[in-house]
């Protein structure tokens, strides 16, 4: 018990793969109990899949796109009776295609886990990191947060969302010891192009980031308390500050040519 109060507590959502479980890694690393969730049965065995010795690692299995499920989740959050040192919300899907042809409900199942757990689980969280004048929040966002995304047109709104939520309440925390960092990926080695009907599209066959790389730039990022990073790879992160530069209509353009069904063929 002596060395699990000693150790800081990070709560990680989407912690079952990608570079959610990588940002677990992380934690666990550097000195963090680590409480993941996600909604794959995979979470349950996440302290032995990330064979760290050292730390505690608890795992809840809940569906953060419902209402109910980030509750869930935040019970047993203050089950421990421990403070949340460290909350990095990463939990996210895509749904890729011609808007006029996707599924609305998959589409508002991704808006409701990329956006709503987003505010929902900080909502909750916040006030006891304000209380005690000290935590670090860290978003994932995306690298297509300041860019249109076409055949992806809802999934990037909504890490546009994520974007402007958490600059936004960095602002507002300032002055209270809570800082507040988008962790912003360029196409990364996930599931989530499987996941989102793009593996026939060019962005998702080409290259991608080192989900590790990308991990280990968002919790170095959020330790600083930086405001965002481009994560991933030089390219990656090229393409980002790029989005800062070109206007709406050539952006999208260019990544039209990438997201298109069929893309990958061409």
């Amino acid at each position: 018990m002596a060395s699990e109060i000693k150790r800081k507590l990070a709560v990680v959502t989407g912690a079952s793969s990608g570079i959610g479980f990588e940002l677990a890694r992380q934690c666990l690393e550097h000195e963090f109990d680590v409480l993941g969730c996600a909604e794959e049965a995979e979470i349950e065995n996440l302290q032995s899949r990330l064979a760290i010795s050292t730390g505690n690692v608890y795992a809840v299995r809940a569906d953060l796109a419902t209402y109910e499920g980030v509750e869930e989740l935040y019970a047993a959050i203050r089950s421990h009776h421990r403070p949340v040192d460290a909350l990095l919300l990463n939990a996210g899907v895509g749904v890729g295609g011609a808007f006029v042809s996707t599924d609305l409900s998959d589409e508002l199942r991704m808006v409701a886990l990329n956006c709503m757990h987003t505010l929902h689980l900080a909502k909750r969280v916040l006030p006891d990191m304000i209380a005690r004048g000290q935590g670090r929040i860290l978003i994932t966002g995306s690298v297509v947060s300041t860019a249109p995304n076409p055949y992806q047109a809802v999934y990037g709104a909504t890490k546009a969302f994520v974007m402007s939520f958490g600059e936004a309440l960095r602002y507002e925390l300032k002055d209270t010891g809570v800082t507040v960092t988008v962790l912003q990926p360029g196409a990364t080695d996930t599931n989530f192009f499987e996941r989102a009907d793009l593996t026939d599209t060019k962005v998702g066959q080409d290259k991608k980031d080192d989900p590790a790389l990308v991990a280990k730039q968002g919790f170095a990022a959020m330790m600083d308390g930086k405001d965002s990073v481009l994560g991933g790879s030089f390219k990656s992160r090229m393409s980002g500050l790029m989005n800062e530069l070109l206007p709406e209509t050539v952006k999208a353009a260019q990544a039209g040519k990438t997201t298109k069904p069929g893309s990958a063929k061409h």
